[in-house]
């Protein structure tokens, strides 16, 4: 092994779960200010983490579903807006060409057509 790569802050350290109120004493070069007694009597940085062995459906075998229900109906409030968003812009669209078609032929009725000898207006 190489000399002088690893680091030798090691100490004893409280991880805690806070899924499942599940703690354990490891050694770890990670701190923390806040501390908390242990079994053994002794005070010890305590590190929170989200999710550890105790409580991860991987090693416990249970699966466990976050929020799913909450991103669908994200994901459905989406879809029907933007279907909305799309037919009320199509809608606008075809009245605007619509506008656009009747202004056009108000146009050729008001501005008269210059006819030379011979031609007939039509």
């Amino acid at each position: 092994m190489k000399k002088a790569i690893h680091p030798d802050n090691y100490g004893f350290v409280v991880f805690e779960d806070l899924n499942n109120g599940d703690r354990f004493l490891t050694r770890s070069t990670a701190t923390s200010e806040e501390t908390t007694k242990w079994e053994d009597g002794n005070e010890y940085p305590v590190i929170k983490v989200h999710i550890s062995s105790t409580s991860h459906p991987f090693f416990t075998g249970q699966e466990k579903l976050v929020d799913i229900e909450g991103r669908v109906d994200k994901f459905e409030a989406r879809r029907k807006a933007a279907a909305s968003a799309k037919i009320v812009n199509s809608a606008r669209a075809s009245k605007k060409a619509a506008r656009k078609s009747a202004d056009d032929e108000d146009e050729e009725k008001v501005m008269p057509t210059k006819l030379g000898a011979g031609q007939i207006a039509k």
